[in-house]
């Protein structure tokens, strides 16, 4: 029998950090050997991180990348194993994503990446090139120092494989397991058993089984072992990459890791356990994922805490929900053994004398303060459910009424101008409406920040607390929140998440995270309590927003995933929404939708740096590139919306055109039929 053992591993990295990613590099390897493993991959670009992005242009990144598995080769560490090392690298004055086969102390090969991620958050065509010499294998002239320590002047660069006595070992790099010319393909028909796969992958919600389904595929038709080894944790962004490392052997998957963890390094070596293969729901990637990025942020930053406006709503009280889940996972991997994160605990929380965090509302109590900020137009509901939820997490709660700021600030205006603007249901304007509103909003978010940057000092405690925004998915999307609000923060730990989700979150919160009063928040309708509450008036979210969030998650995912314009959403939503609307009707909403997205897209610019976790995510900094200023009545495009509308009120029988016929021009031969407007979904890593 030819018996193998192989170790892949989850690390998390800091970018740019290069003395904790070699440490954890180290520790990675060390563990891989005693668990008698013979081969260990680790994650794309381990040595630097994967999220340096500009740093990858500048020379000294790839300098130290050399000097890094210089120190590697220098030691023992690849005695007896054979390791593939991720780094930036030099070829001919152009950049490679690259993996560095090493054995023994001595260089064997250098694989450079052939398909290189360019959507979404992958901007890897800025930094590298692909290499496209597919029949050609180089020799690439090492370093000097480099040469000197292993004793190599040159060594192969290219698309290769190591043949061994008994077995074949390949490369394959992260977004190369999803293309459709896959390399593994030719390099099993050339009799390569092993693939190694190098990535670095971001969580998203429910994508991790798009994932492991490929690597199933991927063996299940060409036999062999599959090795994943994936980043995990914040390594400096708004990305939180989820681990999963995986080993698959002839489309089963036989070992995986965690997909969110606390922990800086995770090795997994391959033994029979299908018992270990598992998704988690959508709610708990919400309470898991998030959790595991801020307390990567935190420990990180040099932060002592975070401070959140809680109003006794769905979304602020999400985000409070996910802080108790992050002091929940910090207690359960110090009773585990966890020494960094109890290293990190007790430095955050301030610890002294010998004490350490052995509960979760203690650890709360230091780390966390929530403000409820109310005034005469707040409900004593929100008010009670903020302090219900702030006893159960344990922060440390206060509750303000900040009436006296903004009516001095009225009285101000009305000193300068000579008018006193009224709320509309006191006879206001829709002007005076909005802008009554958005000084309570705007004086939340001055005042959070004033507390952060204070409140550690009042209650004699060093250093400064993170802001955390609460704004979803859906209200970045509408434009459903004031600019410099407190939705202007440091970091937003659900911005990137749906309406609908954090509801369900809020259902399984109150069960699994203990956190019962999240079912009355989850219970209440969705109101910002800016306008004053009459008798015969209470304001409400969808009303004002003139549409449920319900279809807001609907154009967000035809606008994005399936990059629809205005007149192809409509042909969509007309067959989508069959017999429930008209087409009329559906034209009114459709273009409803696109007016308040581009009069508000401006405030994208802006947006507080979010967790990524949704495909259709407006986030304007990387994930959806588009112009800010628009013309809001889309007259091109409505006008086409109007005549479709007229066609089909006049012909009854009438179908939608929403099909075109398209011919393939490679790959083989004959027609196609393609959905108008719908592209294909951007699958992402």
């Amino acid at each position: 029998m030819r018996l193998l053992k192989v170790a892949t591993c989850n690390l998390n990295q800091w970018a740019m950090d290069f003395d904790n990613n070699m440490k954890n590099i180290k520790e990675s390897i060390a563990r891989a050997k005693e668990e008698g493993a013979r081969v260990r991959i680790g994650p794309e670009l381990e040595i630097t991180g994967y999220g340096c992005e500009d740093h990858f242009l500048e020379q000294d990144t790839v300098a130290h990348s050399w000097e890094c598995l210089q120190d590697l080769l220098s030691g023992d560490w690849t005695n007896d194993i054979l390791c593939s090392i991720g780094m930036p690298i030099i070829h001919e004055s152009v950049r490679y994503n690259c993996q560095v086969f090493c054995l023994n102390k001595k260089i064997l090969m250098i694989r450079p990446k052939m398909s290189l991620a360019n959507d979404g958050n992958y901007r890897e065509l800025r930094w590298f090139s692909a290499w496209t010499l597919k029949e050609k294998l180089v020799d690439f002239q090492l370093p000097t120092d480099v040469s000197e320590t292993v004793s190599q002047i040159s060594v192969p660069f290219g698309y290769a494989y190591i043949q061994f006595l008994d077995t074949s070992v390949a490369a394959e790099t992260c977004e190369e397991l999803f293309t459709a010319d896959a390399p593994r393909i030719e390099l099993a028909l050339n009799g390569v058993e092993v693939f190694m796969n190098a990535s670095g992958s971001h969580h998203q919600l429910r994508k991790l089984n798009l994932r492991i389904d490929a690597m199933k595929s991927a063996t299940l038709f060409c036999g062999g072992v599959y090795m994943y080894g994936n980043h995990q944790g914040c390594d400096g962004g708004r990305l939180y990459y989820d681990g999963c490392s995986c080993i698959a052997i002839n489309g089963d998957v036989v070992a995986q890791g965690s997909q969110f963890s606390l922990k800086d390094v995770e090795v997994l070596v391959a033994q029979v356990d299908l018992d270990a293969v598992k998704y988690h729901c959508p709610e708990e990637e919400i309470a898991f994922g998030p959790s595991c990025w801020l307390w990567d942020y935190l420990r990180r930053s040099g932060a002592s805490g975070f401070l959140l406006p809680l109003s006794g709503g769905a979304d602020s009280s999400a985000v409070a929900a996910i802080v108790g889940s992050m002091c929940q996972l910090v207690i359960k991997d110090i009773k585990n053994g966890d020494q960094q994160v109890k290293a990190d605990a007790l430095r955050i929380g301030k610890y002294t004398n010998g004490e350490f965090p052995t509960d979760s509302k203690e650890f709360a109590k230091r780390i966390f303060y929530t403000v409820y900020m109310g005034t005469e137009n707040s409900s004593e509901e929100t008010r009670s459910r903020a302090k219900k939820l702030s006893d159960e997490i344990g922060s440390w709660h206060l509750d303000v009424n900040i009436d006296s700021i903004i009516s001095a600030l009225i009285s101000l205006f009305q000193t300068l101008t000579g008018k006193r603007p009224r709320y509309k249901v006191d006879g206001g304007s829709n002007v005076e409406n909005l802008g009554l509103q958005n000084i309570q909003a705007r004086v939340r978010m001055v005042w959070a920040f004033m507390l952060a940057s204070l409140m550690p000092w009042v209650h004699n405690k060093p250093g400064f607390y993170l802001v955390l925004g609460s704004s979803n998915v859906d209200e970045g999307l509408r434009g459903y929140l004031t600019k410099y609000d407190c939705s202007s923060a440091d970091i937003n730990p659900i911005g990137s998440i749906s309406k609908q989700d954090l509801r369900a979150f809020l259902r399984w919160a109150a069960i699994h995270l203990g956190y019962s009063s999240l079912a009355e928040v989850e219970a209440a309708p969705p109101t910002a309590e800016l306008e004053p509450i009459r008798s015969n008036y209470n304001q409400l979210d969808e009303v004002d927003m003139g549409m449920t969030y319900e279809e807001l998650s609907v154009y967000g995912r035809l606008r994005k995933i399936f990059r629809c314009g205005p007149v192809s959403m409509f042909q969509n939503l007309c067959h989508k929404w069959c017999g429930r609307l008209t087409p009329s009707e559906v034209a009114e909403k459709v273009k409803h939708f696109f007016k308040y997205y581009s009069i508000n897209r401006h405030k994208m610019t802006v947006l507080t740096p979010s967790y990524h976790a949704e495909s259709y995510s407006p986030e304007d900094n990387r994930f959806d590139l588009r112009q800010f200023l628009y013309n809001s009545r889309w007259p091109y495009q409505f006008r086409k919306i109007d005549e479709l509308v007229q066609d089909i009120d006049g012909d009854k029988t009438a179908t939608i055109p929403n099909v075109k016929v398209s011919e393939v021009t490679s790959g083989g031969s004959g027609l196609g039929v393609v959905a108008a407007g719908s592209g294909n979904p951007e699958v992402g890593r």
